[in-house]
């Protein structure tokens, strides 16, 4: 059997549950024929009036619901309706049935059935609560339309239904351009899947979620990161019936904007800090250079190089007019990237045109910042065609160059490119830069200058070494001099060979305390003083006793030798040490062995005696005076070290230059720490 009800329903029609806003209001019907009789009573009529239907039915409706004041006024104005057929709206005094009146809201009009005969309908409702109804709507449409939280309502298919002011104003679209769209189809810019995966929970469930903070980009400012917090809540009518989800939301983006900008400044904060601890570990120049470029990749850049002007690593003045030398000393990669190929290899000088950016950074002492870049940029970046077309290859899309400037100087800069990281250079960026700039600079011209020293103490220190000796009276000799690595002090090491009077010779091996230029003096004067006490005919300890004394007013004032002084007519050897290692002899034919010797204080203790020791020394026999360079290490204890030397001795070489390479190449710490003074000599047949 088929219903109307059943029908409505297929049509899209559905039954209304209790608890609606006509229920809300309890509006009351009422029927009444032409003379004013009740003939229709509603429900609601009777919670409004108070009579039972059967109270109420077939009596005149003035004459129970009507004070007598207001009799003849009800009787005219039902006159009117049932003559004109126009309605009558107005607020009316009722009489209730426990005889209190109450103001009610009328509306009043006509009805016509199909044999003609006219009816008059009441509708009336409840003042006190109609006036709570209209002043709740009134005070949320005012709420809605002026509050500054953007307020919107979706249906359960998550499509706005309504959009209020302060929407429109963040999102920058009309309320009109809100309506049956979803999010993602309003704001493609925020996590719209993530935001509606919310909404169906909260369909689902019925709990509110709120106070989600979300950040993305709108129309109203699509380039600009803003950020809201949005709450969600599910709208339910009185009779539980779900009608959607209602959003509000708080702009935040201030907050969110200050909250970005103090992460920003905790992580430049720590890459700050982690440049103070990973730049300038060593005095090494190149190395240094590289720790300022791993600081910055790929943190703030996707390759950083850096540069130095070739005049500042020769110790001449800086900036120079006219084309810059630069060299690279570095350059580092987050990944394989061809802008490595297009930059000039490390150890490269090359020659920078005027329009060169890094020639500007560097002439002018300031930054140079590109955040985006085209052809013509490029070409101003890259030494030739060739390498701006491998910068374009790359990806290479915003560019900065900072100055490295210590104690008023510019060495040179940083160049730092962005390939893979989408975000152009921004001024904050370049900020960061400049202050690794300025750590790094100081760390690049300690490294510099202590490279100069070096150097300078180096030179002299050849400078101060016998350039070559003839074979002496009855000796065949070799020697060598290997500096420390690259990285570490010269030391004061040094050898010497002293043709004395009567056919004898002087062998010396000294090691001055300390390093750098004045170990290297310390050395050249100790090195002449030996020169002259050895010839005049001193035996080995009066001359160590006379070296005590000039060492201890030189700088530094300590150092170890070992005097040795050979005699072919006697066939021997005078041997004293201060505070030095001992000598190996190699008997012809015999095991290699240390000479025991009084071992003496360093120079420069003073007041302490020293002794000699005589040993035969007879053809084919071998001597070895060496420094600590050659056989200690910071791992070995310096008696495994000396078997080691003994063992390497024991199988003689063709030649003595090849045992010195050998014995260098053997013993000697390949980390280089120190110098190595080394001198062989074999008596002849």
């Amino acid at each position: 059997m088929r219903t109307g009800w059943g029908d409505a329903r297929r049509e899209g029609v559905h039954r209304s549950p209790e608890g609606g806003l006509l229920d809300v209001l309890g509006v009351a019907a009422m029927v009444l024929d032409t003379e004013g009789r009740i003939v229709l009573w509603s429900p609601q009529a009777e919670q409004l009036l108070g009579y039972a239907p059967g109270e109420a039915l077939g009596r005149f409706a003035a004459r129970i619901l009507v004070d007598e004041e207001h009799f003849e006024l009800v009787l005219r104005l039902f006159a009117e309706v049932m003559s004109s057929g126009e309605a009558w709206a107005g607020v009316f005094p009722v009489r209730h049935k426990n005889g209190t009146s109450r103001l009610v809201e009328f509306r009043n009009m006509r009805l016509q059935d199909d044999r003609g005969d006219f009816y008059a309908l009441g509708l009336a409702a409840d003042g006190a609560t109609l006036r709570d109804v209209e002043r709740g709507l009134a005070l949320s449409v005012r709420l809605v339309d002026q509050s500054p939280i953007g307020l919107a309502v979706l249906d359960g298919d998550l499509r706005c239904l309504a959009a209020n002011p302060a929407l429109e104003r963040m999102d920058g679209l009309s309320a009109s351009e809100h309506l049956g769209r979803r999010v993602g189809e309003v704001l493609p810019f925020l996590e719209s899947d993530a935001i509606e995966t919310a909404m169906h929970e909260v369909l689902a469930s019925g709990v509110p979620q709120v106070s989600h903070e979300v950040a993305g980009r709108t129309p109203a400012e699509p380039d600009t990161d803003r950020a809201w917090r949005v709450s969600l809540y599910r709208l339910d009518d009185s009779g539980g019936r779900v009608l959607g989800i209602a959003v509000s939301l708080i702009e935040v983006t201030d907050r969110y904007r200050a909250a970005a900008e103090a992460e920003r400044a905790r992580h430049r904060l720590a890459l700050i800090a982690d440049a103070s601890v990973r730049i300038g570990t060593t005095l090494d120049l190149e190395q240094t250079a590289r720790e300022l470029a791993e600081v910055t990749v790929p943190e703030l850049a996707d390759v950083a190089a850096v540069d130095v002007l070739d005049s500042v690593l020769q110790g001449r003045p800086g900036v120079t007019e006219g084309p810059l030398l630069i060299q690279a000393l570095a350059i580092v990669a987050a990944r394989p990237n061809p802008v490595v190929d297009a930059a000039d290899p490390p150890g490269h000088a090359a020659r920078y045109g005027a329009d060169r950016l890094i020639t500007r950074c560097v002439r002018t002492a300031r930054p140079v910042r590109e955040p985006y870049l085209d052809a013509e940029i490029l070409s101003r970046i890259a030494r030739d065609s060739r390498s701006a077309a491998l910068l374009a290859q790359a990806g290479a899309h915003s560019y900065l160059a900072v100055p490295l400037i210590a104690r008023g100087e510019v060495l040179g800069a940083i160049d730092l490119i962005r390939t893979d990281n989408p975000l152009p250079f921004t001024e904050d960026d370049e900020v960061l830069a400049c202050e690794l700039a300025a750590r790094a600079a100081i760390g690049i011209d300690n490294a510099r200058l202590y490279r100069q020293q070096r150097e300078t103490a180096l030179t002299l220190q050849r400078s101060m070494l016998p350039r070559d000796h003839h074979d002496p009276v009855g000796l065949e000799v070799a020697s060598r001099y290997q500096p420390a690595a690259s990285r570490y002090e010269v030391g004061g090491d040094w050898f010497d060979v002293i043709g004395l009077r009567h056919g004898r010779t002087a062998l010396v091996v000294g090691d001055v305390m300390g390093s750098g230029i004045n170990a290297a003096t310390t050395m050249g004067r100790l090195r002449t003083a030996t020169q002259t006490l050895s010839r005049l005919g001193l035996q080995p300890a009066e001359v160590l006793g006379h070296l005590d004394e000039i060492t201890a007013d030189l700088d530094p004032p300590f150092a170890t030798c070992v005097y040795a002084v050979y005699d072919p007519a006697a066939g021997r050897c005078r041997v004293s040490t201060a505070g030095h290692l001992p000598p190996v002899l190699i008997p012809r034919g015999g095991a290699p062995r240390l000479l025991e010797l009084p071992p003496g204080a360093p120079l420069g203790v003073g007041g302490v005696p020293f002794s000699d020791v005589t040993f035969p020394l007879g053809p084919g026999d071998r001597l070895v005076l060496y420094t600590d360079g050659l056989v200690e290490t910071r791992d070995t204890d310096i008696d495994s070290r000396l078997d080691t030397l003994l063992g390497l001795l024991r199988d003689p070489d063709p030649s003595l230059e090849e045992s010195c390479d050998r014995l260098l190449r053997e013993l000697r710490d390949p980390q280089g720490h120190d110098d190595v003074a080394l001198l062989v000599a074999r008596v002849r047949d």
